[in-house]
């Protein structure tokens, strides 16, 4: 815990970037029967009812100390899709950082290994290389300020009934870019002094 709080006091360097990543699901619902739109006086009533349409996967990279974010997309979340987004990140976004420090949950998809699974070693070592990466300890995934990014996401644009993926890749494309022309960002205060006085239970305890 107190790993992950250090990094999050430490002073901006643009060569060396702090990135949160998280991930979470949306469940994809159509409509059935056509709703009644907004008038004056009446908000856009729409029916109980509606149809599944499966479920997408959403990677959330956020960079707290710049107010930047990339949402993306995808069918599925498993070794290679993880490693696949790691090098988009690293060759699109940030291609002339020296190293990208990662803080995320950890997950068994999460590894460096993930990147040997995905691409010939020689790319993979350069890209593992390229990362500093920093877990969140068990049961406390809520220290990494992307999942607080997250939660924005789905209050602002993703808490109603989106019928498809393409659907879907529009309007968090939207918000994205919404959110970091205004470059908005989350204000962390919880301290490592914070986590030894609120948190004193969870640290081990010398009986002299």
């Amino acid at each position: 815990m107190e790993d992950v709080l250090t990094l999050y006091k430490r002073p901006y360097d643009p060569d060396v970037p702090l990135i949160c990543m998280d991930e979470t699901s949306k469940q994809l619902t159509r409509e059935i029967r056509r709703g009644l739109g907004a008038k004056p006086g009446r908000p856009e009533c729409y029916d109980y009812e509606y149809e599944r349409n499966g479920v997408c996967n959403l990677f959330m990279f956020y960079e707290p100390f710049g107010g930047w974010r990339h949402v993306s997309v995808t069918a599925r979340r498993t070794k290679i899709d993880w490693a696949h987004q790691i090098r988009i990140l690293l060759r699109d976004h940030y291609p002339r950082a020296r190293k990208v420090i990662l803080v995320m949950d950890n997950l068994n998809t999460h590894t460096g290994a993930s990147l040997y699974e995905a691409f010939p070693p020689e790319e993979a070592r350069s890209l593992y290389e390229r990362l500093e990466i920093h877990p969140t300890p068990k049961h406390g995934s809520w220290l990494n300020i992307a999942e607080i990014e997250l939660r924005v996401l789905m209050g602002q644009c993703l808490n109603r009934r989106i019928p498809d993926a393409e659907a879907l890749d529009r309007e968090v494309c939207q918000w994205e870019s919404q959110r970091n022309r205004v470059g908005a960002k989350v204000d962390w205060q919880f301290s490592t002094a914070d986590a030894r006085i609120k948190l004193k239970r969870l640290y081990p305890s010398l009986l002299l």
